[in-house]
Order: C-alpha cells, then structure tokens, then sequence
C-alpha cells in the first residue's frame, strides 16, 4: 500500500527527478528553456521547486527528454499528486506556511530522527499534554479556545505516520529534562510517560533518554532531521527542521544536514540504551503518579 503523498514534498520530489533527467541528457538549463520557449529562470525555479509544475508542463518536459512508458506515468502521477491538497491545508487558519511545510516534510519523511531538550516532543504527545503546551502559547499571544482545540486537532492527526502503512521509522533522544519538567496537573505527566514507554515497545519507534548526569559532548537547540526515500534515481536531501514558539525553521543544504547527523549519533552513543531508557521513564512516571498508578503500569 503507497504512502498518502505530501504535496509540498512531491514537488520536490518531481523537481529533484527532472534535474536529474535533464543532467543525464547533458542538457543545460539554458538548453531546454530555449527548446521550449521558456525563459532560464522559469527552469531553474521548476528544478529548486520554487514554483509549482502544472502536469500539461510537465508533459512538454518529458516529450523534449523523450522519456515514456513507466517511468513517463509514475512522473505524471508524480505532477498530479503535487497539485492537491495535504490535509492541514485544511487547517490554513491557525497554522503558519513554515508549520505547513513543516507538517508535509513529516507526512512523507520515511525516517525522522529527533533531538529534544524542552518538552515531549509532538509525535508523542497525548492529547491533554498537547493541550496544555498549546493552551501556554496564550501567555505570550492571546489565543481563542476554538483554535487551541484546533491546533491540538492538527497534532493528534500527525501522529498517523505513526501507524499508516507502511510507518514512520522514529528514532528519538531526549534529555532526561524532558521527563522531569513539570507540563500540567501529576496526572497529565503520569499519562505522558505511560504513553511514551507503551510508544517505546512498537518496532518503528526507539527511544533513547540522555540522562542529566551523562558526560554532553555536544550541546544545542533541539531539531529534527527528515529522511525521505529515493523516489526512482532522484534521491531527495534531509531536511532539519527546529521548532522555536509557533515558528519552524528548516535547513536544506546538504553540510548543514551533514552536520546535524553527526550530532545526532553523537547524541545517541551517550544516550541510555532503550531497556534503560525506559526504566527511567517508568520510574519517572512512578514519581508523579497520582494515585500509585505506576507501579501496576510497570508490573
């Protein structure tokens, strides 16, 4: 069963393809502009997906490269598949254009790895948890109680990368602050930790716990690294994305992501393993139990 497609990542994928059709021909972007009456930049901007390709578009593309059969068809539906609507569009409202691409980076990422050091981080969220961090954001910006709902809405339907088919692969560190911070009343936390010790146990997610006392080697901002699978001969860059209040900050180039990789595996060698890493959760959880609910969680 395909993968629900992310139209902002399908642009990018479809533009990463024609780049490197075009390259394999040994055609300059010049070239084909000139070929179909097109001006270089109306080229380059399909190619760094900056614009949108309508499908008649695409079509004279492939009729210049000569490409047909399947490959011609699986690009095709490639072009159609970029033209529609994700379903946070839906949600244009109350989520900014950075936290829609944001969301469609994750709706097609095939592996996400994750570095957090404040709070759980969304994917993992239960709904009060969630509710309570969104509820905050009124301290700074007043904001109506429909649209919390709402945006709490919009976290809970991300979470289904989780469990479409096929799912996410999830690798997630977090310092151990994350567990201990205090977000709602004891019973929300209690809730949150037995949430993400069950979430520990499914073979997609692994979840590593940085303890405070760990010897930090690297030190910095929380951020998240997608990884998307190769589409045919295209394959398609990570993307680090950070979160920072209500804005999202991405990071293309390919050093930058480079980098944030090697932090991240560096993040995970100092990390408990995730026998441990549980325990500690548990434990935690066991520690603010309203009613000594953990221990029977744990047995």
């Amino acid at each position: 069963m395909g993968m629900p497609g992310s139209p902002t990542v399908r642009r990018r994928r479809l533009a990463a393809e024609l780049r490197a059709i075009r390259e394999s021909k040994g055609k300059s972007g010049d070239a084909v502009a000139a070929a179909l009456g097109w001006s270089p930049s109306k080229v380059s901007r399909y190619e760094l997906a900056r614009t949108g390709l309508k499908v008649p578009e695409v079509e004279k593309l492939l009729d210049y490269y000569g490409v047909a059969g399947p490959r011609r068809a699986q690009l095709l539906e490639l072009a159609r598949d970029a033209a529609q609507k994700g379903w946070w569009e839906d949600y244009s409202d109350a989520l900014s254009p950075d936290y829609q691409q944001f969301i469609g980076f994750e709706h097609e990422a095939t592996s996400i790895s994750i570095w957090h050091v404040e709070v759980v981080p969304g994917l993992l969220q239960t709904n009060a948890y969630a509710r309570q961090i969104i509820a905050n954001y009124g301290l700074i910006e007043p904001i109506a109680p429909g649209m919390i709902e709402r945006m709490v809405r919009v976290r809970m339907k991300r979470q289904d990368v989780l469990t479409r088919e096929p799912p996410v692969e999830l690798t997630v560190v977090l310092d151990e602050s994350c567990l201990r911070r205090r977000i709602g009343a004891e019973q929300v936390m209690y809730d949150q930790l037995i949430h993400l010790a069950d979430l520990a146990d499914r073979p997609n997610i692994a979840i590593r716990i940085l303890p405070l006392e760990a010897q930090h080697t690297v030190l910095g901002p929380a951020f998240l690294i997608f990884h998307f699978g190769s589409f045919s001969d295209a394959i398609l860059q990570d993307v680090v994305a950070s979160e920072q209040l209500k804005n999202v900050f991405t990071v293309e180039s390919e050093q930058e992501t480079y980098l944030h990789g090697l932090v991240f595996q560096s993040l995970v060698s100092i990390s408990l393993d995730a026998d441990a890493s549980k325990a500690l959760i548990l434990e935690l959880a066991e520690a603010c139990s309203p009613n000594g609910q953990a221990s029977a969680a744990t047995s």
